[in-house]
């Protein structure tokens, strides 16, 4: 079975930073594609944010640059900018997370390059579209999670405003990203066309937020707010139980029927027989779920769950993961050794049968790559 993957032969040049371009990239590197990844003399700032085995390596960097190949060009100089049209000329796809007006200021906007290689699949990845007010604003994760509504979402859910554990802006752009450039090479592939490709967060996060809270909002006249009822129900949240807590969803009818008929809570009634009548009152269903869940332990159940098919599981923490039987059990994780010895990736959660994706090797160090990459496209060293 091969296992060069499906974007072997694929090259990319890679201009982004921190975490929403580069996970983009990432993944394209897993899938065997060639990314080179354009640095400025100081290196992408994902390199120093958290710990790491070495300066400029940090662990957030390692992971999402797994893989790729580093180039330094000072794109301030005539032979910076000589050096990323050659690069240009071979690549099938180029991608940048710059605002619209420096990526153009740079002389590296879509005529410029798509001048340079008419086939080329050109993404843009930054804060707000550019044909809207807010195009020239900086924007980062906990910016857009506010401005898309996620903050005062969690307000509703918590009583407090305040972001997810998770950067998630940054992470949902990147799989967007990605999603975006595959099909603009599916329509390369098709027709022999290359095209432009705008992924702006802002807009990208509101699509995403209102998958379930665009709601009674999208008719005209409104039959209610933008805003999906069961997922801010104050009792939303892991039930406690006699000894901890557990996450569990009882859901649909049958679900409904089987948990009552074993457990033969106090409060039964047909009120809540049918999924409607417990949508229109959810948090009521909520906390009287949360009554019953407190008189047994987390242990009891799970076992009585699982025999009644109802999704459920512990509280797990993010260094549980490390450890989990199932990601254990399907190699979940991959070890690149590496000069500071083995590193344990994330590894690739899709499966191929003909061209699986792997990590393909550690994180490169600031311009390790540079005059390799060079002598490959016949340009001279920039120092």
């Amino acid at each position: 079975m091969p296992s060069a993957g499906p974007l072997s032969g694929v090259k990319v040049v890679d201009l982004t930073a921190v975490v929403a371009g580069p996970y983009c990239t990432q993944m394209m590197a897993d899938m065997g594609a060639d990314v080179v990844k354009v640095e400025a003399p100081q290196g992408d700032n994902a390199r120093y944010i958290s710990v790491g085995p070495e300066p400029g390596l940090s662990g957030v960097f390692t992971n999402v640059n797994r893989g790729k190949r580093s180039v330094v060009l000072d794109l301030q100089t005539e032979v910076g900018t000589q050096a990323l049209r050659a690069l240009i000329k071979q690549a099938d796809v180029f991608i940048h997370s710059m605002r619209a007006a420096a990526i153009a200021k740079l002389g590296f906007d879509y005529p410029a390059v798509a001048a340079l290689n008419p086939s080329i699949v050109y993404t843009n990845c930054y804060g707000y579209g550019r044909s809207g007010p807010y195009a020239a604003r900086p924007a980062y994760d906990d910016t857009i999670q506010a401005e898309c509504g996620l903050a005062a979402v969690q307000e509703e859910l918590t009583g407090t405003a305040g972001y997810v554990g998770s950067i998630m802006a940054d992470k949902v752009c990147g799989l967007t990203a990605l999603n975006a450039t595959m099909m603009a090479l599916f329509h390369r592939a098709r027709t022999g066309e290359g095209q432009e490709v705008e992924v702006p967060m802002f807009e990208t996060m509101a699509a995403f937020m209102l998958v379930e809270h665009a709601n009674g909002a999208m008719f005209d006249p409104p039959l209610g707010p933008a805003l999906y009822p069961r997922t801010v129900a104050r009792n939303r949240r892991p039930y406690q139980t006699r000894d901890g807590h557990i996450a569990a969803l009882i859901y649909n009818d049958k679900q409904w029927h089987a948990f009552v008929d074993a457990v033969q809570p106090d409060w039964d009634t047909d009120r809540y027989a049918t999924m409607a009548a417990r949508a229109a009152d959810i948090d009521t269903v909520y906390g009287l779920i949360g009554d019953v869940l407190r008189t047994r332990t987390t242990a009891e159940w799970l076992a009585l769950f699982d025999e009644l098919g109802i999704p459920a599981s512990p509280l797990r923490s993010t260094d549980d993961l490390f450890t989990d039987p199932h990601l254990e059990a399907v190699g979940f994780f991959e070890t690149v050794e590496t000069e500071h010895g083995p590193v344990r990736f994330p590894g690739v959660p899709t499966g191929f049968s003909r061209t699986p994706g792997r990590v393909r090797g550690r994180a490169p160090r600031l311009g390790e790559h540079t005059a390799e990459v060079l002598a490959e496209i016949g340009v001279a060293p920039t120092n």
